[in-house]
């Protein structure tokens, strides 16, 4: 009698393990590519909350340099030094309130939906009388 007729049942548990071969290399080819694409989602996230981060940063640079009364294109160009490339800056005054908004593209691939872009507000100080 041969070896593996004493045993049956050891000799289906070897037949399974070999119907089971690939299996993982079939998982790992699946599920690379979907963590390569997760993490290429992630890094783009916060690039684009940094870009977000320095949008907000401008536009409040630009609003104090307009609310001390220098001249608008100063302002702009404060507002511009902190943006992110590409980003596009208004300048506006309504009454006491100077009005910076920093519009700007994110990053990565241009078809995606995402605005990035932030609006300060402050108080011309020309306006400010002294204290009563």
């Amino acid at each position: 009698m041969c070896r593996s007729e004493k045993n049956p049942g050891r000799r289906r548990e070897r037949m399974g393990l070999a119907a089971d071969r690939g299996y993982v290399t079939a998982e790992a080819a699946l599920v690379i590519p979907a963590l390569v694409l997760l993490a290429a989602l992630l890094v783009w996230a916060l690039m684009a909350a940094a870009a977000q981060i320095r949008c907000v940063d401008a536009a409040r640079a630009g609003a104090r340099a307009a609310a001390r009364s220098e001249p608008g294109d100063t302002a702009v160009a404060a507002a511009k030094a902190a943006a992110p490339p590409g980003a596009e800056v208004a300048l506006e005054r309504s009454g006491d309130l100077w009005r910076v908004r920093v519009t700007a593209p994110p990053p990565g691939p241009r078809g995606l939906p995402v605005r990035l872009g932030a609006l300060a507000v402050a108080l011309a100080e020309d306006t400010v009388g002294p204290p009563p």
